[in-house]
């Protein structure tokens, strides 16, 4: 088997703590997900993203800039660079760009004005969006507390919802039929189903 980097996943803490040659092993992958990691400081690293010519860069960042109180033009106009940056350097490369994760509501607006920004741009890059908030969110537009304890980081129950929403971007990034496997439905679509 190749040494060849098929994936690069790209984020903090969050994806820092993802199992990703166990959920992904075909795709490769190369965890640079760093903890306390900002979209400033992931511009900063991009040469390392670059350097390994991966086919695939998986991009989840911009939750830990709230908490230094940086505003929703900021983090956007810093995530639009990298994914500029990212496709004029890996012309040939996918790009899925995920929407901020829900936090606690108090961000909700914030969260979802950068989301907005992200889905809009995303195509101009030929990046596909992957939009978490539906199956993570609550309808208090809040994390779902199974999926984390610090409405931060993530709940083992957190990362399995995730990685499914991840496995079907990736099959669509790929142009995959869908392999035939359980979908992890988000808690509240399982209660009204019961």
């Amino acid at each position: 088997m190749s040494d060849e980097v098929l994936t690069v996943f790209v984020g903090d803490s969050i994806t820092a703590g993802g199992r990703w040659e166990e959920w992904f092993p075909d795709e490769r992958p190369r965890n640079l997900g760093v903890g306390g990691d900002t979209t400033d400081a992931v511009l900063t690293r991009l040469d390392e993203v670059i350097a390994l010519d991966p086919h695939t860069v998986v991009l989840l960042i911009g939750t830990n800039d709230l908490a230094w109180r940086r505003s929703a033009e900021h983090i956007v106009r810093n995530i639009e660079t990298i994914l500029v940056t990212l496709r004029k350097e890996l012309p040939s490369a996918q790009l899925l760009v995920q929407s901020v994760m829900p936090r606690e509501a108090a961000y909700a607006d914030t969260i979802k004005d950068i989301n907005r920004h992200l889905w809009q741009f995303a195509s101009t890059v030929r990046a596909q969006y992957l939009d978490l908030w539906p199956a993570m969110a609550t309808s208090d537009d809040a994390i779902d507390p199974e999926y984390s304890d610090d409405s931060l980081h993530l709940t083992e129950r957190g990362y399995d919802v995730w990685v499914s929403e991840l496995r079907t971007a990736l099959e669509t990034l790929h142009n995959v039929a869908p392999t035939s496997r359980p979908i992890l439905l988000p808690r509240e679509h399982v209660k009204h189903r019961r």
